[in-house]
């Protein structure tokens, strides 16, 4: 392990040396995030996930830019530019914005201006007059005059010496540095439409002329002005001020006023105007970026954590429905565990006659499989179905339950699908995912690509690689937070169990189907290529129902049972006994198990599922109804108040589904009576909420709801907390939407003249 990169993990993350180096040696060691964090937390002191994954997204930068330094420095060798004093340079680089700052000036580039000064022999004439010790440029100059070089005039050997000062000064390590935080500081989005564009990118019109500070432009915009300038609507430029640039590297290169320092200072110009000002501006807009990526992949993990984590219904007889009008309503009955029993499709929105054989066969279906819950997707003809259903008087109460079937699609036409139901249609592989979503939402969505559940923000513009990164640990997270049955499970959902993966999940499947369910965890060791390091890292996730030991329902450990048949011993009672007897749990003295390797945190965490053992974390499933009489957007009325599912939520507002196929946004501002910052911090997805209807835009299909109790109120700025408010810009310099030709009345206005189209 590098003790640098645990050092600077530490102080950067405000943990001790310890917790840093136990979390990187198990890291190495193969265990997950999910397995240190549960149970190894005598060694972390207690880390949570989040702060785990921090560590190691950490350390694999570090190990980055190890791995960039190395090849830095072998570059250098093989060009005879290394020297001590350079390595130490490299090795001691704190980022690779500085480590690209010290190789700039060796490192191997095409044929440039100053390269072709110095083939004509200008470089003494150059570094002679960048010393501005007071020598005449064009007298100096005379000397270097060399038709045959191709130095013909006086002018040529000076504007070739400028070419070679210019790019001096843009290899210049502090220049660059200093530009740097010049424009993380005072760097602006200067955004404008592109010439012609203004009909084709209505939808951007709000960037049409745009300004606003780089530093806390919000990812959603960043995001914003980016597709639209990937579709050639807009044309987006990030920089400060040009005469701040200028006035900052005059200040570091130029030092008199003397004709010498006269050719610095337009060589000064010219580097930043040809080379300083596009490579910083590069580096700005890679880090804006990178920092919206990260904000905008965050609010996808949170929402995507909220809906995998939704409460199941539960081992229940279940029919799903796949709704239609012209094709009909695809039904399928599933057993307790998730297994089609039958399929059929009924026509309830054809006609009269329809409707009636609809009521029929539905009741027969229910009755002859003893049905327990209804689920309907929430999709075309989903509210209406849904009326039709809650119409039919059932011969014992069946309750009517909407399901979000976001991605169902994309489940039917999948291998997984296919492997599953190979003769069955799409649309009734579609209700069979319908229905499985209700009974076990986390068990179904692992089937499908994260991306496609749409719960996300701008999820196609970001670093893709850093998305599935954090959804994969997110699904990872919530599959291990549950614990997996597994008798019960499918291959995607094993998949995901700690220290699995495809291939062992597979494995598992294959042993249960020829051996029948697992009576025991200790029965998972005889799978093939289950190991012993696979078997410590999955077991405590793994539950067996109903099993020979109690243990193995429960988050418990295996290699914790003794702990349990000690603490029975000494009350002389069964593991049975502590499980259903809190009195007998009670008496426990935990302090008496507490060894080298076993401390109070397990010992708790033991205490905790004897009294729940196997008990879901999620909370329990509400029943949820839709306003009657409200199906279609045509009838939404403003000041309506209306209950509502979140289903999305962004950096700008939540999304909610109020049952008319079209979700509507609840803004930032209108989320609560108070100043709201984040969204989330107000509502998650699934999260049931009760509405106000603003305006219905029907022709653009936008529904405009508030969550506050009077509607549409201003908040008053003193309200505001500081963080909140603008400190630099008035709120003028930042609004969305500007009246055309209107100029901006601040100093920026002359970036907004520079850059127009």
């Amino acid at each position: 392990m590098n003790e640098i990169h645990i050092s600077n993990i530490a102080n950067e993350l405000n943990l001790t040396l310890l917790q840093v180096r136990a979390v990187c040696q198990l890291l190495s060691e193969g265990a997950t995030i999910p397995f240190i964090a549960r149970y190894r937390k005598e060694a972390t002191e207690s880390l949570d996930e989040v702060v785990i994954a921090s560590i190691r997204d950490m350390l694999g930068r570090l190990e980055e830019l190890d791995s960039r330094k190395e090849a830095v420095l072998k570059s250098l060798e093989q060009h005879g530019h290394l020297t001590d004093e350079l390595r130490e340079k490299v090795i001691a680089a704190p980022t690779l914005a500085v480590l690209e700052d010290i190789y700039l000036p060796f490192k191997p580039k095409r044929r440039t201006k100053a390269a072709v000064a110095k083939e004509k022999g200008l470089e003494p004439l150059a570094l002679l007059i960048f010393k501005q010790e007071g020598a005449d440029p064009d007298q100096e100059a005379l000397s270097f005059v060399d038709i045959e070089k191709g130095v013909e005039t006086v002018e040529d050997a000076l504007s070739g010496a400028r070419d070679i000062i210019a790019e001096i000064v843009n290899e210049d390590q502090q220049a660059r540095s200093l530009l740097r935080d010049l424009f993380a500081a005072k760097g602006m989005f200067i955004c404008k439409v592109a010439s012609g564009k203004e009909q084709d990118g209505v939808k951007y019109k709000d960037y049409f002329d745009w300004l606003e500070p780089a530093s806390n432009a919000p990812s959603h915009r960043v995001l914003a002005m980016r597709r639209g300038e990937k579709e050639d609507i807009l044309n987006l430029t990030l920089a400060p001020l040009e005469e701040d640039a200028l006035a900052l590297l005059e200040k570091l290169f130029v030092r008199t006023e003397g004709k010498d320092s006269g050719q610095v200072r337009m060589a000064v110009h010219d580097s930043y105007k040809r080379m300083l000002s596009r490579s910083m501006e590069t580096e700005a807009r890679l880090f804006t970026k990178e920092k919206a990526d990260a904000e905008a992949i965050r609010v996808f993990a949170e929402n995507l954590r909220h809906l995998l984590l939704s409460p199941p219904l539960g081992a229940k007889r279940v029919m799903g429905i796949d709704p239609g009008f012209r094709t009909g309503c695809k039904v399928v009955c599933l057993d307790r565990q998730g297994k089609l029993l039958h399929h059929d499709t009924i026509y309830p929105h054809f006609s009269e006659k329809g409707e009636n054989e609809a009521v029929l066969k539905t009741k027969e279906l229910c009755e002859r499989f003893e049905i327990e819950a209804i689920a309907i997707g929430n999709g075309t003809a989903g509210r209406e179905t849904e009326s039709f259903l809650r119409n039919i008087e059932f011969s014992g109460k069946i309750p009517v339950i909407m399901v979000n079937e976001s991605g169902a699609s994309i489940y039917s036409a999948s291998e997984t699908a296919r492997e599953e139901f190979p003769d069955l249609d799409l649309t009734v592989r579609g209700s069979v995912s319908i229905g499985r979503r209700l009974m076990d939402p986390l068990s179904e969505l692992v089937k499908i690509d994260p991306k496609s559940i749409g719960v996300g923000q701008y999820q196609h513009d970001v670093d893709q690689s850093a998305l599935k990164k954090s959804l994969d640990d997110v699904v990872i997270s919530c599959v291990n937070k549950v614990g997996v049955d597994v008798n019960r499970a499918s291959v995607q959902l094993l998949t995901y169990v700690s220290g699995l993966g495809p291939q062992l999940a597979k494995n598992i499947i294959v042993y249960r189907d020829e051996n029948g369910p697992f009576e025991s965890r200790s029965k998972l060791k005889k799978v093939s290529r289950l190991g012993a390091k696979a078997f410590e890292q999955s077991a405590g996730f793994l539950r067996i129902i109903e099993g020979e030991n109690p243990l193995d329902s429960s988050a418990v450990h295996p290699e914790s049972y003794h702990i349990v048949y000690k603490m029975a011993e000494d009350l002389s009672c069964s593991v049975e006994d502590l499980i259903n007897d809190p009195v007998k749990r009670s008496n426990i003295d935990i302090k008496k198990y507490v060894t080298e390797e076993v401390g109070i945190p397990t010992l708790n965490d033991i205490l905790e599922e004897l009294a729940k053992p196997g008990r879901d974390p999620r909370k329990e499933l509400e029943e949820f109804a839709f306003q009657s009489g409200i199906e279609k957007m045509e009838d939404l009325r403003a000041g309506m108040k209306l209950p509502g599912i979140v289903t999305n939520v962004t950096a700008f507002g939540a999304f909610v589904d109020v049952g008319v196929h079209q979700d509507g946004l609840v803004h930032v501002s209108e989320l609560s009576d108070r100043y709201v910052k984040n969204p989330a911090d107000v509502v998650k997805v699934q999260q049931k909420v009760t509405v106000t209807v603003l305006d219905v835009d029907i022709d653009r299909k936008r529904i405009s709801l508030s969550m506050k109790k009077v509607p549409g109120e201003k908040i008053k700025s003193e309200n505001i907390p500081e963080q909140g408010k603008n400190k630099k810009f008035s709120k003028k310099q930042v609004q969305p939407v500007k009246p055309k030709n209107t100029p901006f009345n601040n100093p920026f206005e002359k970036l907004l003249n520079i850059h127009k189209v």
